[in-house]
């Protein structure tokens, strides 16, 4: 299955810079000069997360049961798997291509929490060759962006079955052999990602990706704390989400069980496994209509006219509406409506992510995605030269950003606060936030020139008068 391009990259100066854009709109932007950031000659060195995630899943495992049988036993097409499939014992990998060093380190510690925190027996062999003398039960091909979305166009990366190669998969895709629904069993997959992007893009492949080809192969939006769902805001592993992988791979499942068979044995083992989570048959989700899904895919796809892309953000918010939520799924449609509206309707805009931040912010399991609204605020805070503010909003958000690992949001909050202060004439605070942002941005966006163009993107909606 493949990691979706749906929200893809953070957007921030649509609200501060927009209103001038837009014929009969409100400006938001006060009618000031913006002023312009060059980015410094030496760069600080990447900086990169050491630690690892500790947080645990807080549902109750009645929930979370209902959450793995559809996890499971569906495809994200909505097609039905009639067994689970999993590795018999236990999974090497390798890895192929041209990886940079900061992709192996990123495996080296996914392999790490996936043998401590999901109990997987898995590893890698030195120099990324497999760990015995047997073919890879995983292999890990990295190949240029370009190569990878010329065969499957809307993928960042994916992964596949019975195959071990690039080469291999291009002349199996649709062979019967790739049929997940066929798979009784898992012997071999590969998984595909590109070498030429940001760190934080391979690593959060790697996670996604790799957790796929151990275990389920859907996605639900409804999960507000796992990589499981194709909103993208959760890219690393989550508490949840090895809960999910331990529960795969527990001595009392085994490859070729039915949903019924599993969802029988499901209440003791997630019992033992997690008991803060108490006991309880399987309770089904709330279930997402079809249009609701086909709204948000197409408003978030990239594909079609940009009214037309927003006008399925609104069919989105409307179903989301109509079905009663008041949950993740409402606040993505309202983050896809204001998303969509940036540099069109900034009322608007402003509007929906505000909505979408308080229904976050609500619950501690949705921080992160708060925090999304948050980068979206605080760039409007900034932009109208409401520095105070919009160092509150951006502090506000750096506890749960820095739990997910999220580089690149934690680079942009980061950028903002320098910009924020500079305005309260709080220069060498400024400075060394500043340079701060400069590191994360390195593994979050990659290139220099990427880093550079956001430092300038940031400092362009900041008004050239200090408050």
């Amino acid at each position: 299955m493949a990691r979706v391009l749906i929200v893809g990259a953070i957007t921030v100066l649509g609200l501060a810079s927009c209103g001038a854009n837009r014929p009969g709109g409100v400006e938001l932007v006060p009618s000031v000069a913006s002023r312009s950031q060059a980015l410094p000659t030496d760069l600080p060195p990447m900086k990169a997360f050491a630690g690892s995630r500790t947080d645990q899943p807080t549902r109750p495992n009645s929930e979370i049961a209902g959450d793995f049988l559809d996890l499971a036993f569906e495809l994200e097409s909505g097609r039905t798997l009639p067994v689970l499939s999993r590795f018999e014992g236990p999974v090497t990998l390798a890895l192929r291509g041209e990886a940079p060093a900061s992709m192996r380190a990123d495996l080296d510690r996914l392999i790490g929490r996936l043998r401590s925190e999901a109990g997987i027996d898995i590893r890698v062999g030195t120099d990324g060759r497999p760990a015995s003398t047997k073919p890879a039960s995983i292999t890990v091909e990295v190949i240029r962006k370009r190569e990878l979305q010329r065969v499957v166009p809307n993928a960042a990366c994916f992964v596949a079955p019975n195959v071990s190669s690039w080469a291999e998969y291009k002349r199996a895709r649709y062979a019967d052999r790739s049929d997940w629904t066929r798979l009784t069993s898992r012997e071999q997959m590969a998984v595909f990602l590109p070498g030429d992007v940001s760190p934080q893009e391979m690593r959060d492949c790697l996670h996604e990706e790799i957790a796929q080809a151990l275990g389920p192969v859907n996605d639900l939006y409804r999960l507000p704390d796992s990589v499981f769902n194709d909103d993208n805001f959760h890219t690393v592993l989550t508490g949840f989400d090895m809960l999910i992988l331990r529960a795969f791979y527990a001595p009392e499942l085994a490859s070729g069980m039915t949903r019924s068979e599993v969802a029988a044995r499901l209440p003791g083992l997630l019992a033992r496994l997690n008991p803060a989570g108490g006991t309880g048959m399987p309770r089904a989700g709330t279930p997402t209509p079809p249009a609701w899904k086909t709204a948000i895919e197409t408003a978030l796809s990239g594909a079609g006219a940009p009214p037309d892309r927003r006008d399925a953000a609104t069919r989105a918010v409307e179903v989301a509406r109509n079905e009663g939520w008041h949950d993740t799924r409402l606040a993505f449609s309202l983050f896809a409506l204001g998303r969509l509206n940036l540099g069109v309707n900034s009322d608007l805009a402003l509007t929906a992510f505000r909505e979408a931040e308080r229904i976050y912010a609500a619950v501690p399991a949705t921080r992160l995605q708060a925090a999304h609204m948050g980068v979206q605020l605080a760039a409007h805070a900034l932009s109208m030269g409401n520095a105070e503010t919009a160092i509150a909003i951006a502090d506000s958000h750096m506890a749960p950003v820095k739990q997910a690992e999220n580089a690149a949001l934690l680079a942009t909050l980061l950028m903002i606060k320098a910009e924020a202060l500079d305005l309260r004439g709080r220069d060498a605070e400024a400075q060394l936030v500043r340079l701060d942002s400069l590191g994360w941005a390195r593994y979050g966006f990659g290139s220099d020139a990427e880093v550079g163009a956001r430092l300038a993107e940031i400092a362009a909606i900041a008004p050239r008068v200090r408050s």
